[in-house]
């Protein structure tokens, strides 16, 4: 499918998705939300998802305000629920997804990387929730998953005064994995994508779906299902692969059955 907005390269193993409004940093208009849902769902049978932004100064610089000015609230409503409808596809496919976030992730920016498995930053890289500062909250799901990653006394302290973090306060307090050089950002994402997409990708799918499903069950009902999965993963083809791969000492070749 030919795109406007966003740039993919599919492959088996490690797809990219690059929003790719760099005049704009990137920002989220509803034609981009809709391409990047789109573009999400087409890559979800890759092993790993790298999303990024095109150019040196944003990963997502927010949503696009000038489209947000004129609207009402049933229009923003709207709008809301697509940035919603991309940030949980993200969470439920069995893909690993992995954010290269270089330069600004504010607003919807930052919501589009913590909906990712896994966020790896920049040394430029900022990071934020200002939307208070235009006299509105997050939309696409702020509020939620930075209290779950940084916990609520600091995803507090973000989203009411509306500042951000630069990528080693990020670090610190546990909002990206790493921080790398600028230069080196998108090699490094591969590097820990191809290390995923080498490993069973039907453990590596159930292992996604328990933590986040896991996540907001008591620990007993989150353990139970971690045991049947575990035991449902007995009955295919990578698990006899990888153990006899292990027994054999020799790399496992996994075919997702």
């Amino acid at each position: 499918m030919a795109y406007e907005n966003i740039l993919v390269e599919r492959d088996p193993a490690i797809s990219t998705i690059t929003v790719n409004r760099p005049k704009a940093l990137n920002a989220l208009n509803s034609h981009t939300l809709r391409e990047l849902t789109q573009a999400v769902r087409e890559c979800a049978d890759s092993r790993v998802i790298i999303l990024t932004g095109a150019g040196e100064r944003a990963f997502v610089a927010g949503a696009d305000i000038a489209e947000m000015v004129p609207m009402g609230p049933w229009q923003a409503r709207e709008f809301s629920e697509l940035g919603h409808v991309l940030t949980a596809l993200i969470e439920d496919i069995p893909s690993a997804t992995i954010a290269a976030v270089n330069g600004y992730a504010l607003g919807g920016g930052l919501e589009l990387a913590v909906a990712c498995d896994m966020i790896f930053a920049s040394e430029n890289a900022r990071l934020g929730l200002p939307e208070v500062t235009l006299g509105v909250t997050p939309g696409f799901g702020g509020t939620q998953r930075l209290v779950r990653l940084v916990g609520k006394l600091r995803a507090k302290e973000m989203i009411f005064t509306g500042d951000w973090v630069d990528a080693r306060r990020a670090y610190e307090i546990g909002l990206v994995n790493a921080v790398v050089p600028r230069e080196k950002l998108l090699e490094h994402c591969r590097s820990i994508g191809q290390k995923i997409a080498l490993k069973g990708p039907l453990a590596v799918a159930r292992a996604k779906r328990l933590v986040e499903r896991g996540y907001d069950m008591t620990l007993r009902a989150a353990n139970r299902q971690e045991a049947e999965s575990f035991a449902l993963l007995f009955d295919t083809q990578d698990r006899r692969e990888g153990m006899s791969a292990f027994v054999e000492k020799r790399p496992a070749k996994f075919t997702g059955r």
